[in-house]
Protein backbone atom coordinates (compact mmCIF):
# COMPACT_ATOMS: atom_id res chain seq x y z
CA UNK A 1 0.00 0.00 0.00
CA UNK A 2 0.89 3.46 -0.85
CA UNK A 3 3.70 1.95 -2.61
CA UNK A 4 5.22 -0.20 -0.10
CA UNK A 5 4.82 -4.11 1.16
CA UNK A 6 4.19 -3.42 4.89
CA UNK A 7 4.04 -5.98 7.58
CA UNK A 8 0.89 -6.38 9.66
CA UNK A 9 0.36 -6.89 13.55
CA UNK A 10 -1.09 -10.30 12.43
CA UNK A 11 -0.81 -13.08 9.95
CA UNK A 12 -3.10 -15.69 8.34
CA UNK A 13 -2.25 -19.61 7.50
CA UNK A 14 -3.39 -20.13 3.61
CA UNK A 15 -3.43 -23.85 3.17
CA UNK A 16 -2.23 -26.04 0.09
CA UNK A 17 -5.78 -26.96 -0.61
CA UNK A 18 -4.63 -30.59 -2.00
CA UNK A 19 -3.07 -31.86 0.85
CA UNK A 20 -4.15 -29.23 3.43
CA UNK A 21 -0.66 -29.12 4.89
CA UNK A 22 0.52 -24.88 5.85
CA UNK A 23 1.71 -23.86 2.58
CA UNK A 24 2.70 -19.59 3.51
CA UNK A 25 1.87 -17.39 6.35
CA UNK A 26 0.22 -14.28 5.00
CA UNK A 27 0.36 -11.21 6.68
CA UNK A 28 -3.11 -9.05 7.05
CA UNK A 29 -3.95 -5.63 7.55
CA UNK A 30 -5.33 -3.84 10.84
CA UNK A 31 -7.40 -0.96 11.12
CA UNK A 32 -3.92 1.10 11.36
CA UNK A 33 -3.08 -0.17 7.83
CA UNK A 34 -6.75 0.11 6.96
CA UNK A 35 -6.24 3.73 7.25
CA UNK A 36 -3.06 4.45 5.37
CA UNK A 37 -4.41 2.65 2.38
CA UNK A 38 -7.43 4.85 2.39
CA UNK A 39 -5.78 7.89 3.28
CA UNK A 40 -3.40 7.22 0.20
CA UNK A 41 -6.07 6.14 -2.09
CA UNK A 42 -7.83 9.74 -1.06
CA UNK A 43 -4.83 11.97 -1.48
CA UNK A 44 -4.35 9.47 -4.96
CA UNK A 45 -7.86 10.79 -5.77
CA UNK A 46 -7.56 14.60 -5.03
CA UNK A 47 -3.74 14.93 -6.58
CA UNK A 48 -5.15 13.35 -9.78
CA UNK A 49 -4.40 10.25 -12.02
CA UNK A 50 -2.30 9.97 -14.74
CA UNK A 51 -3.66 10.58 -18.28
CA UNK A 52 -5.51 8.08 -20.15
CA UNK A 53 -2.67 7.47 -22.50
CA UNK A 54 0.04 7.14 -19.64
CA UNK A 55 -2.57 4.47 -18.11
CA UNK A 56 -2.89 2.85 -21.01
CA UNK A 57 0.80 2.05 -21.69
CA UNK A 58 1.19 0.84 -17.91
CA UNK A 59 -1.37 -1.61 -18.24
CA UNK A 60 0.21 -2.62 -21.65
CA UNK A 61 3.78 -2.97 -20.22
CA UNK A 62 1.87 -5.10 -17.42
CA UNK A 63 1.70 -7.99 -20.20
CA UNK A 64 4.53 -9.02 -20.66
CA UNK A 65 5.59 -9.17 -16.84
CA UNK A 66 3.10 -11.67 -16.42
CA UNK A 67 4.13 -13.68 -19.14
CA UNK A 68 7.40 -13.55 -18.10
CA UNK A 69 5.99 -15.12 -14.59
CA UNK A 70 3.63 -17.47 -15.53
CA UNK A 71 5.83 -20.35 -13.64
CA UNK A 72 5.21 -18.42 -10.54
CA UNK A 73 1.20 -18.18 -11.16
CA UNK A 74 1.11 -21.19 -11.67
CA UNK A 75 2.51 -22.98 -8.73
CA UNK A 76 0.52 -20.47 -6.67
CA UNK A 77 -2.59 -20.88 -8.39
CA UNK A 78 -1.65 -24.86 -7.67
CA UNK A 79 -1.07 -24.62 -4.43
CA UNK A 80 -3.74 -21.70 -3.03
CA UNK A 81 -6.54 -22.32 -5.39
CA UNK A 82 -6.04 -26.28 -6.43
CA UNK A 83 -5.76 -25.40 -10.02
CA UNK A 84 -4.34 -28.05 -12.34
CA UNK A 85 -2.07 -26.21 -14.95
CA UNK A 86 -5.02 -25.71 -17.55
CA UNK A 87 -6.70 -23.95 -15.24
CA UNK A 88 -3.99 -21.60 -13.94
CA UNK A 89 -2.82 -20.99 -17.64
CA UNK A 90 -6.09 -20.45 -18.92
CA UNK A 91 -6.55 -17.47 -16.08
CA UNK A 92 -2.62 -16.28 -17.03
CA UNK A 93 -3.68 -15.76 -20.65
CA UNK A 94 -7.02 -14.37 -19.86
CA UNK A 95 -5.38 -12.06 -17.24
CA UNK A 96 -3.27 -10.90 -20.20
CA UNK A 97 -6.37 -10.13 -22.65
CA UNK A 98 -8.58 -8.12 -19.52
CA UNK A 99 -4.95 -5.92 -19.56
CA UNK A 100 -4.78 -5.48 -23.34
CA UNK A 101 -8.90 -4.69 -23.00
CA UNK A 102 -8.58 -2.38 -20.05
CA UNK A 103 -5.84 -0.42 -21.94
CA UNK A 104 -7.79 0.26 -25.26
CA UNK A 105 -10.89 0.93 -22.44
CA UNK A 106 -8.56 4.00 -20.88
CA UNK A 107 -7.67 5.25 -24.45
CA UNK A 108 -11.59 5.24 -25.60
CA UNK A 109 -12.69 6.93 -22.40
CA UNK A 110 -15.16 9.23 -24.06
CA UNK A 111 -18.51 11.14 -23.21
CA UNK A 112 -21.01 12.19 -26.18
CA UNK A 113 -21.91 15.48 -27.71
CA UNK A 114 -25.61 17.22 -26.38
CA UNK A 115 -27.81 18.45 -29.00
CA UNK A 116 -28.70 21.46 -27.30
CA UNK A 117 -29.71 23.90 -30.34
CA UNK A 118 -32.19 20.76 -30.60
CA UNK A 119 -34.28 22.69 -27.88
CA UNK A 120 -35.44 26.35 -28.29
CA UNK A 121 -34.06 27.16 -25.34
CA UNK A 122 -30.18 25.81 -26.35
CA UNK A 123 -29.68 27.99 -29.15
CA UNK A 124 -26.10 29.32 -29.02
CA UNK A 125 -25.25 27.14 -26.05
CA UNK A 126 -22.93 24.06 -26.56
CA UNK A 127 -22.98 20.69 -24.79
CA UNK A 128 -20.99 17.77 -23.92
CA UNK A 129 -20.31 15.17 -21.42
CA UNK A 130 -16.82 14.10 -20.60
CA UNK A 131 -16.31 10.55 -18.16
CA UNK A 132 -14.61 11.66 -14.84
CA UNK A 133 -13.01 9.11 -12.07
CA UNK A 134 -15.73 8.06 -9.71
CA UNK A 135 -12.90 7.63 -6.48
CA UNK A 136 -11.23 5.23 -5.00
CA UNK A 137 -12.66 1.82 -5.59
CA UNK A 138 -12.93 -0.99 -3.14
CA UNK A 139 -12.54 -4.88 -5.03
CA UNK A 140 -13.40 -7.35 -2.86
CA UNK A 141 -12.62 -10.76 -4.97
CA UNK A 142 -13.11 -14.41 -4.88
CA UNK A 143 -11.26 -17.49 -4.83
CA UNK A 144 -12.63 -19.45 -7.91
CA UNK A 145 -10.72 -16.78 -10.32
CA UNK A 146 -7.68 -15.54 -8.18
CA UNK A 147 -6.18 -13.67 -11.32
CA UNK A 148 -8.37 -13.16 -13.75
CA UNK A 149 -11.90 -12.10 -11.83
CA UNK A 150 -8.56 -9.79 -9.75
CA UNK A 151 -7.65 -8.24 -12.78
CA UNK A 152 -11.31 -7.54 -14.15
CA UNK A 153 -11.63 -5.10 -11.40
CA UNK A 154 -8.24 -3.74 -10.97
CA UNK A 155 -7.65 -3.25 -14.16
CA UNK A 156 -10.98 -1.11 -15.25
CA UNK A 157 -10.55 1.19 -12.00
CA UNK A 158 -7.30 2.44 -12.98
CA UNK A 159 -8.28 2.54 -16.49
CA UNK A 160 -11.16 4.57 -15.19
CA UNK A 161 -8.18 6.88 -13.09
CA UNK A 162 -9.13 5.44 -9.93
CA UNK A 163 -7.34 4.73 -7.14
CA UNK A 164 -7.78 0.84 -6.07
CA UNK A 165 -7.63 -1.05 -3.08
CA UNK A 166 -7.92 -4.80 -3.65
CA UNK A 167 -8.98 -7.02 -0.59
CA UNK A 168 -8.58 -10.66 -2.28
CA UNK A 169 -9.80 -13.94 -1.11
CA UNK A 170 -8.46 -15.35 2.10
CA UNK A 171 -8.07 -18.71 0.61
CA UNK A 172 -6.03 -17.24 -2.65
CA UNK A 173 -3.88 -13.76 -1.34
CA UNK A 174 -0.86 -14.56 -2.94
CA UNK A 175 -2.07 -14.50 -6.69
CA UNK A 176 -3.09 -11.53 -5.98
CA UNK A 177 -0.14 -10.01 -4.57
CA UNK A 178 1.64 -11.11 -7.43
CA UNK A 179 -0.53 -9.28 -9.89
CA UNK A 180 -0.16 -6.19 -7.39
CA UNK A 181 3.59 -6.35 -7.37
CA UNK A 182 3.54 -6.54 -11.42
CA UNK A 183 1.16 -3.44 -11.33
CA UNK A 184 3.42 -1.50 -9.43
CA UNK A 185 6.72 -3.06 -11.61
CA UNK A 186 4.80 -1.43 -14.56
CA UNK A 187 4.55 1.77 -13.15
CA UNK A 188 0.86 2.04 -11.34
CA UNK A 189 1.24 5.33 -9.42
CA UNK A 190 1.65 5.19 -5.23
CA UNK A 191 -1.40 5.22 -4.04
CA UNK A 192 -3.24 4.05 -7.32
CA UNK A 193 -3.28 0.26 -5.80
CA UNK A 194 -2.95 -1.25 -2.60
CA UNK A 195 -3.46 -4.90 -1.46
CA UNK A 196 -5.19 -5.16 1.63
CA UNK A 197 -5.54 -8.99 2.98
CA UNK A 198 -7.67 -8.57 6.28
CA UNK A 199 -10.21 -10.37 8.35
CA UNK A 200 -14.26 -9.83 7.56
CA UNK A 201 -14.64 -7.44 10.21
CA UNK A 202 -11.72 -5.24 8.67
CA UNK A 203 -13.45 -5.61 5.42
CA UNK A 204 -16.14 -4.75 6.54
CA UNK A 205 -14.88 -1.11 7.99
CA UNK A 206 -13.57 -0.83 4.17
CA UNK A 207 -17.07 -0.88 2.72
CA UNK A 208 -18.61 1.49 5.34
CA UNK A 209 -15.61 4.13 5.03
CA UNK A 210 -16.72 6.65 2.84
CA UNK A 211 -14.05 7.43 0.96
CA UNK A 212 -14.18 4.61 -0.58
CA UNK A 213 -16.71 5.60 -3.57
CA UNK A 214 -17.69 2.30 -5.78
CA UNK A 215 -17.22 -1.09 -4.59
CA UNK A 216 -17.43 -3.96 -6.91
CA UNK A 217 -17.48 -7.41 -5.80
CA UNK A 218 -17.61 -11.01 -6.35
CA UNK A 219 -18.55 -13.64 -3.94
CA UNK A 220 -22.10 -15.33 -2.57
CA UNK A 221 -25.74 -13.44 -2.24
CA UNK A 222 -25.91 -13.35 1.08
CA UNK A 223 -22.54 -11.18 1.53
CA UNK A 224 -23.01 -9.01 -1.61
CA UNK A 225 -26.94 -7.85 0.31
CA UNK A 226 -25.06 -7.24 3.19
CA UNK A 227 -22.35 -4.87 1.59
CA UNK A 228 -25.33 -3.09 -0.76
CA UNK A 229 -26.89 -2.48 2.63
CA UNK A 230 -23.77 -0.89 4.02
CA UNK A 231 -23.17 1.38 0.77
CA UNK A 232 -26.07 3.67 1.14
CA UNK A 233 -25.87 5.90 -2.14
CA UNK A 234 -22.47 5.17 -2.93
CA UNK A 235 -22.78 2.99 -6.61
CA UNK A 236 -21.46 -0.57 -6.47
CA UNK A 237 -21.59 -3.59 -9.07
CA UNK A 238 -22.54 -7.21 -7.76
CA UNK A 239 -21.52 -10.74 -9.25
CA UNK A 240 -23.12 -12.48 -6.85
CA UNK A 241 -24.58 -16.32 -7.09
CA UNK A 242 -26.10 -18.61 -9.79
CA UNK A 243 -27.70 -21.73 -10.59
CA UNK A 244 -26.68 -22.11 -14.59
CA UNK A 245 -29.01 -23.64 -16.87
CA UNK A 246 -28.20 -25.49 -20.15
CA UNK A 247 -30.42 -27.07 -22.32
CA UNK A 248 -30.00 -29.51 -25.05
CA UNK A 249 -32.75 -29.64 -28.03
CA UNK A 250 -33.65 -32.36 -30.13
CA UNK A 251 -31.46 -30.66 -32.95
CA UNK A 252 -28.62 -29.86 -30.81
CA UNK A 253 -25.59 -31.24 -32.50
CA UNK A 254 -24.18 -33.43 -30.01
CA UNK A 255 -20.37 -33.80 -31.26
CA UNK A 256 -20.19 -30.22 -30.73
CA UNK A 257 -21.84 -29.95 -27.61
CA UNK A 258 -21.28 -32.70 -25.57
CA UNK A 259 -17.07 -31.97 -25.05
CA UNK A 260 -18.25 -28.12 -24.31
CA UNK A 261 -21.12 -29.34 -21.82
CA UNK A 262 -18.57 -31.69 -19.90
CA UNK A 263 -16.18 -29.11 -19.21
CA UNK A 264 -18.63 -26.20 -18.56
CA UNK A 265 -20.43 -28.48 -15.49
CA UNK A 266 -17.11 -30.04 -14.19
CA UNK A 267 -13.78 -27.75 -15.01
CA UNK A 268 -12.56 -26.31 -11.71
CA UNK A 269 -13.87 -28.92 -9.60
CA UNK A 270 -17.85 -26.63 -10.92
CA UNK A 271 -16.17 -23.72 -8.62
CA UNK A 272 -17.63 -21.27 -11.23
CA UNK A 273 -20.38 -19.33 -10.83
CA UNK A 274 -21.88 -19.88 -13.92
CA UNK A 275 -20.58 -23.57 -14.10
CA UNK A 276 -23.98 -25.85 -15.57
CA UNK A 277 -25.87 -27.35 -12.43
CA UNK A 278 -28.86 -28.18 -14.51
CA UNK A 279 -28.67 -29.33 -17.94
CA UNK A 280 -31.85 -29.47 -19.23
CA UNK A 281 -32.09 -32.41 -21.94
CA UNK A 282 -34.62 -33.10 -24.75
CA UNK A 283 -36.42 -36.41 -23.88
CA UNK A 284 -35.62 -37.92 -27.36
CA UNK A 285 -31.81 -37.47 -26.91
CA UNK A 286 -31.72 -38.34 -23.27
CA UNK A 287 -29.90 -41.89 -23.88
CA UNK A 288 -27.17 -40.59 -26.16
CA UNK A 289 -26.78 -37.41 -23.75
CA UNK A 290 -26.50 -39.70 -20.96
CA UNK A 291 -23.73 -41.95 -22.35
CA UNK A 292 -21.82 -39.40 -23.48
CA UNK A 293 -21.83 -37.69 -20.17
CA UNK A 294 -20.70 -40.97 -17.88
CA UNK A 295 -18.17 -41.23 -20.62
CA UNK A 296 -16.80 -37.55 -20.46
CA UNK A 297 -17.28 -37.61 -16.91
CA UNK A 298 -14.92 -40.69 -16.35
CA UNK A 299 -12.45 -39.34 -18.88
CA UNK A 300 -11.89 -36.70 -16.57
CA UNK A 301 -8.10 -37.18 -14.22
CA UNK A 302 -9.22 -36.25 -10.73
CA UNK A 303 -6.21 -36.20 -8.54
CA UNK A 304 -3.10 -33.40 -7.38
CA UNK A 305 -2.88 -30.19 -9.34
CA UNK A 306 0.49 -30.81 -9.57
CA UNK A 307 0.35 -33.97 -11.62
CA UNK A 308 0.52 -33.93 -14.92
CA UNK A 309 -2.68 -34.58 -16.81
CA UNK A 310 -4.81 -33.88 -13.99
CA UNK A 311 -7.71 -31.92 -15.07
CA UNK A 312 -9.85 -31.37 -11.55
CA UNK A 313 -8.67 -30.68 -8.71
CA UNK A 314 -9.21 -30.37 -5.14
CA UNK A 315 -12.27 -28.00 -3.98
CA UNK A 316 -11.26 -24.90 -1.54
CA UNK A 317 -11.82 -26.18 1.46
CA UNK A 318 -12.65 -29.47 3.40
CA UNK A 319 -15.70 -27.68 4.83
CA UNK A 320 -16.78 -27.45 0.87
CA UNK A 321 -16.23 -31.24 -0.41
CA UNK A 322 -18.35 -31.89 3.39
CA UNK A 323 -20.85 -30.06 1.84
CA UNK A 324 -21.40 -31.10 -1.37
CA UNK A 325 -21.38 -34.50 -0.24
CA UNK A 326 -24.20 -33.97 2.21
CA UNK A 327 -26.08 -32.26 -0.89
CA UNK A 328 -25.20 -35.45 -3.00
CA UNK A 329 -26.22 -37.63 -0.11
CA UNK A 330 -29.41 -35.64 0.66
CA UNK A 331 -30.42 -35.71 -3.62
CA UNK A 332 -30.31 -39.87 -3.19
CA UNK A 333 -32.36 -40.28 0.24
CA UNK A 334 -34.95 -37.61 -1.45
CA UNK A 335 -34.90 -40.20 -4.82
CA UNK A 336 -32.57 -39.13 -7.26
CA UNK A 337 -30.20 -41.32 -8.80
CA UNK A 338 -26.73 -41.41 -8.99
CA UNK A 339 -25.10 -41.73 -12.99
CA UNK A 340 -21.39 -42.12 -12.07
CA UNK A 341 -20.41 -43.44 -8.31
CA UNK A 342 -19.39 -41.08 -5.84
CA UNK A 343 -16.23 -41.17 -5.30
CA UNK A 344 -13.98 -38.46 -2.79
CA UNK A 345 -10.78 -38.53 -1.33
CA UNK A 346 -10.18 -35.58 1.15
CA UNK A 347 -11.39 -32.37 -0.95
CA UNK A 348 -11.30 -34.27 -4.19
CA UNK A 349 -14.41 -34.87 -5.45
CA UNK A 350 -15.00 -36.94 -8.63
CA UNK A 351 -17.12 -36.04 -11.16
CA UNK A 352 -21.29 -35.90 -9.78
CA UNK A 353 -24.32 -36.83 -12.72
CA UNK A 354 -28.00 -36.61 -10.98
CA UNK A 355 -31.05 -38.38 -12.85
CA UNK A 356 -34.59 -38.14 -11.19
CA UNK A 357 -33.95 -34.71 -9.74
CA UNK A 358 -36.67 -33.27 -7.91
CA UNK A 359 -37.74 -29.13 -8.28
CA UNK A 360 -37.56 -28.91 -4.47
CA UNK A 361 -33.92 -30.71 -4.01
CA UNK A 362 -31.32 -28.24 -2.58
CA UNK A 363 -29.34 -29.21 -5.89
CA UNK A 364 -32.00 -27.86 -7.92
CA UNK A 365 -32.55 -25.12 -5.78
CA UNK A 366 -29.76 -23.85 -4.13
CA UNK A 367 -26.33 -23.15 -5.69
CA UNK A 368 -23.82 -26.34 -5.39
CA UNK A 369 -20.69 -25.18 -6.36
CA UNK A 370 -18.81 -28.42 -6.96
CA UNK A 371 -18.55 -30.77 -9.58
CA UNK A 372 -21.98 -31.82 -9.67
CA UNK A 373 -24.48 -32.03 -12.63
CA UNK A 374 -28.34 -32.73 -12.32
CA UNK A 375 -29.69 -34.19 -15.76
CA UNK A 376 -33.31 -33.10 -16.36
CA UNK A 377 -35.34 -33.93 -19.58
CA UNK A 378 -38.35 -32.03 -20.88
CA UNK A 379 -40.70 -32.41 -23.80
CA UNK A 380 -41.74 -28.95 -24.63
CA UNK A 381 -39.41 -26.16 -24.62
CA UNK A 382 -41.80 -23.77 -22.53
CA UNK A 383 -41.09 -26.74 -19.12
CA UNK A 384 -37.09 -25.33 -19.38
CA UNK A 385 -38.47 -21.71 -19.06
CA UNK A 386 -40.28 -21.95 -16.48
CA UNK A 387 -37.71 -23.99 -14.34
CA UNK A 388 -34.89 -21.80 -15.35
CA UNK A 389 -36.84 -18.81 -14.34
CA UNK A 390 -38.05 -20.49 -10.85
CA UNK A 391 -34.56 -20.00 -9.79
CA UNK A 392 -33.90 -16.74 -7.53
CA UNK A 393 -31.03 -15.90 -10.05
CA UNK A 394 -30.26 -15.18 -13.19
CA UNK A 395 -26.75 -15.30 -14.15
CA UNK A 396 -26.62 -16.86 -17.65
CA UNK A 397 -27.92 -19.76 -19.88
CA UNK A 398 -26.56 -22.03 -22.62
CA UNK A 399 -28.95 -23.14 -25.17
CA UNK A 400 -27.84 -25.85 -28.07
CA UNK A 401 -30.24 -25.48 -30.86
CA UNK A 402 -30.62 -24.35 -34.99
CA UNK A 403 -34.26 -23.84 -34.26
CA UNK A 404 -34.95 -20.08 -34.71
CA UNK A 405 -38.34 -20.55 -32.89
CA UNK A 406 -36.80 -21.80 -30.10
CA UNK A 407 -33.80 -18.97 -30.26
CA UNK A 408 -36.71 -16.85 -30.15
CA UNK A 409 -38.53 -18.05 -27.18
CA UNK A 410 -35.49 -18.69 -25.32
CA UNK A 411 -34.24 -14.59 -26.12
CA UNK A 412 -37.85 -13.36 -24.70
CA UNK A 413 -38.84 -15.77 -21.87
CA UNK A 414 -35.39 -16.63 -19.93
CA UNK A 415 -34.55 -14.20 -17.40
CA UNK A 416 -30.75 -13.95 -17.39
CA UNK A 417 -28.09 -11.89 -17.80
CA UNK A 418 -26.32 -13.46 -20.30
CA UNK A 419 -27.83 -15.95 -22.96
CA UNK A 420 -25.09 -18.01 -25.33
CA UNK A 421 -26.72 -20.40 -28.08
CA UNK A 422 -24.79 -23.06 -29.07
CA UNK A 423 -22.23 -22.59 -26.24
CA UNK A 424 -22.96 -23.58 -22.95
CA UNK A 425 -23.72 -20.93 -19.38
CA UNK A 426 -20.13 -20.88 -18.61
CA UNK A 427 -19.01 -19.33 -22.36
CA UNK A 428 -17.24 -16.45 -21.40
CA UNK A 429 -15.27 -13.86 -23.22
CA UNK A 430 -13.46 -11.27 -22.07
CA UNK A 431 -14.46 -8.47 -23.51
CA UNK A 432 -18.33 -9.33 -23.84
CA UNK A 433 -20.71 -7.45 -20.58
CA UNK A 434 -21.07 -10.16 -18.13
CA UNK A 435 -23.04 -9.74 -14.88
CA UNK A 436 -26.71 -11.18 -13.87
CA UNK A 437 -30.15 -10.24 -12.53
CA UNK A 438 -31.98 -11.03 -10.36
CA UNK A 439 -30.22 -11.93 -7.03
CA UNK A 440 -27.10 -12.67 -9.48
CA UNK A 441 -26.54 -9.19 -8.87
CA UNK A 442 -26.48 -6.29 -11.30
CA UNK A 443 -23.39 -4.34 -13.37
CA UNK A 444 -21.53 -4.99 -15.79
CA UNK A 445 -17.82 -6.70 -15.76
CA UNK A 446 -15.67 -6.75 -19.10
CA UNK A 447 -13.28 -3.82 -19.35
CA UNK A 448 -15.15 -1.36 -21.61
CA UNK A 449 -18.44 -1.80 -19.31
CA UNK A 450 -16.74 -1.91 -15.81
CA UNK A 451 -15.20 1.37 -17.11
CA UNK A 452 -18.43 2.64 -17.68
CA UNK A 453 -19.27 1.81 -14.33
CA UNK A 454 -16.24 2.95 -12.58
CA UNK A 455 -16.34 6.64 -13.93
CA UNK A 456 -19.08 9.86 -13.59
CA UNK A 457 -20.99 11.02 -16.53
CA UNK A 458 -20.27 14.60 -16.00
CA UNK A 459 -22.08 17.30 -18.42
CA UNK A 460 -20.77 20.54 -19.56
CA UNK A 461 -22.64 23.55 -21.30
CA UNK A 462 -20.98 26.55 -23.13
CA UNK A 463 -22.77 29.61 -23.87
CA UNK A 464 -20.94 30.73 -27.25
Amino acid sequence: MAGQWVKGSTSLDVLDKFDQSIAASVSLAGPEELEQALSAAAAAHRAGAPSPNARALILERAIPLIASRRDEFRKLMAIEAGFPQADADGEIDRCQETLRLAAIAARELTGEMVPMTGSPHGQGRMGFTRRVPVGPVLAITPFNSPLNTVTHKVAPAFAAGNPVILRPASATPSVAALLVEVLAQAGVPSGFIAHLPCTSANAEKLVADLRIRFITFTGSTAVGKSIQAKAGLRRTQMELGSIASTVLCADADLASAMPKVVAGSFRKAGQVCSSIQLLHVHRSILDAVMDSLVRGANAMTVGSPAAAGTVIGPLISLESADRVEAWVREAEAQGARLATPFKREGSLIHPVILTDVKPDMRISCEEVFGPVLAVLPFDEFAEVIERANASPFGLAAGVFTKNLDIVSQAIEGLDVGGLHFNETSSSRIDLMPYGGVKDSGFGLEGPKFAVAEMTEERLVTIRM
